[in-house]
């Protein structure tokens, strides 16, 4: 039988120490918790709130995420491409995500806003219409991505390849039109 958890506040859990039962959690919230290496694989997270969490390193085989917001989080190293593709809908705002993996993600409307993404993998990723609001997205990786209507204009520190990626429609500054030249050594100034 599923355990299932609806409309409940974690405040400040270490479970580290604590054990998270597995189930399918609903329009939770989850607030200055400690998840760091935690296994959430095959748990469940519908319309669910994490704000203020340390989630470095968790593993999440086959975990959904439908509608999950994350503020102010740390999650360092998560391979969310294990995650269970089905009804995948995150966003994030003020997080530290460097060294993530979304590999092959459908992730179109995802917002990204004030975020590090510091040598993320995005390959193959569909981000159109994504929004990478003031984030940082030094050393991460986008190849074969659908990028178009994607919102780069107030991102930062991003290389992006025209031609392995699409961009019809994406915003961009015009500071950044050296990380959308980078690969042809073209010298861009003011």
């Amino acid at each position: 039988m599923v355990n299932i958890i609806v409309e409940e506040l974690f405040n400040a859990v270490d479970f580290k120490v604590s054990i998270l039962k597995k189930g399918d959690y609903e329009h939770c919230t989850f607030r200055n918790c400690n998840f760091q290496d935690y296994d959430l694989s095959n748990f469940k997270f519908i319309d669910c709130a994490f704000e203020g969490c340390n989630l470095s390193s968790v593993k999440m085989k086959s975990t959904s995420l439908q509608t999950v917001d994350f503020k102010d989080c740390k999650l360092l190293g998560i391979h969310f491409n294990e995650c269970n593709t089905f009804g995948l809908n995150v966003n994030f705002e003020n997080c530290q995500l460097n060294h993530s993996v979304f590999f092959q993600l459908q992730l179109p409307k995802t917002k990204f806003i004030n975020s590090k993404l510091i040598e993320v993998d995005f390959g193959e990723c569909d981000l159109r219409e994504t929004k990478f609001n003031y984030s940082d997205l030094s050393a991460a990786i986008f190849e074969n991505c659908d990028l178009q209507k994607a919102d780069f204009r107030h991102a930062i520190n991003y290389t992006i390849d025209p031609e392995n990626n699409k961009l019809k429609a994406a915003s961009f500054s015009i500071e950044a039109l050296p990380g959308l030249l980078s690969k042809y050594r073209i010298k861009v100034e003011h």
